[in-house]
């Protein structure tokens, strides 16, 4: 039986990609979003798809507007990934706080007005900070976030409990560090995808930073929010999203491997290491969720170039990340 999801944040990359598979299964994504610029849809869904999605058009911020659209959703079931990224809360800090912690509560608020069985929504692992040699982390590990952006997310795992604990409104927060894909195409962490696109393309590019990461292929990102906005265990959780650690040049030799021998090598690397922990423990997600894809990263890679072939060769490569 078809159910209505309500998505906060569709038009971003993980939006897109929870969209088309709500969509491919049969349920009806209600897409709240402030902007009304389908394209990174577009990239990842046929016309007829994108037929099937309701959009209504709103401001996160703006209690009033969230709540009136969930109700008109009829949705039970929440992913809520608006937010601005680390670039845009440095910017912007009062800005990024109203969005990314103001605009999660009224999620949190209009959530519990409607009825809503849960909330899945976006952390992030920039709540844990460097690294410090502490090996893979988990959900027991200290946060101590360097960016505003971290310390926002980190505030509203911290509201979500309260919200179980004073109110019995379930959620889990979910923690990646880099998702790839088609669609990524803002944040530092969007440069392993950015660098993909230029090199299917015969550019340049320069990755801004070094050192290893956590990557994951982002259907495998959609997959587990929409997995715990259906089965997601009762209380607050967060959860670690992990795909492969692996050093940075590792992703571009993979990248270089899905090129003809002469177009390799165009992709650097300049830059030190992302001041997030490089490594996700993602058990405990596995233990209280379970039944997640896992994409092979050489799989992924060479899925995410061949998707920029055929954008390209039908006219639809949007390049604007790499033209700025």
């Amino acid at each position: 039986m078809s159910r209505a999801y309500f998505v906060t944040g569709a038009q971003g990359c993980i939006g897109a990609w929870t969209v088309k598979a709500l969509i491919e299964r049969g349920d009806q994504p209600v897409v709240f979003d402030l902007s009304d610029d389908p394209r990174r849809l577009r990239l990842v869904m046929d016309d007829d798809q994108l037929a099937r999605v309701r959009f209504i058009k709103g401001d996160v911020t703006d209690i009033g507007a969230v709540s009136a659209a969930l109700d008109e959703s009829g949705a039970k079931r929440i992913v809520h990934l608006a937010g601005l990224q680390v670039p845009f809360c440095k910017a912007d800090p009062p800005l990024g706080a109203r969005v990314n912690v103001i605009g999660t509560i009224n999620v949190f608020e209009a959530a519990l007005a409607a009825g809503v069985e849960r909330v899945a929504y976006a952390s992030s692992a920039a709540v844990y900070g460097p690294d410090q040699g502490r090996g893979a982390v988990d959900e027991r590990d200290p946060c101590e976030p360097t960016t505003h952006y971290g310390v926002y997310k980190r505030a509203n795992e911290g509201n979500a409990r309260v919200y179980f604990q004073e109110r019995g409104l379930s959620s889990a927060g979910l923690r990646p560090l880099t998702v790839y894909g088609v669609a990524r195409d803002q944040g530092l962490t969007s440069d392993l995808t950015r660098a993909a696109k230029a090199a299917v393309l015969g550019r340049p590019f320069t990755i801004r930073f070094g050192g290893s990461t956590d990557v994951l292929y982002v259907a495998d990102a959609a997959a587990a929010f929409i997995a715990c906005a259906d089965r997601g265990p009762e209380g607050a959780h967060v959860f670690n999203l992990h795909g492969d650690c692996v050093a940075v040049t590792r992703f571009v030799e993979l990248i270089d491997a899905n090129l003809p021998a002469g177009d390799r090598g165009h992709v650097t690397i300049e830059g030190p290491p992302l001041p997030i922990a490089a490594n996700m423990d993602d058990s405990a997600i596995q233990e209280r969720v379970g039944d997640l894809p896992s994409t092979p990263l050489v799989e992924g890679v060479r899925e995410t170039m061949d998707r920029f072939r055929a954008l390209r060769a039908r006219g639809l490569l949007d390049t604007k990340d790499l033209d700025s």
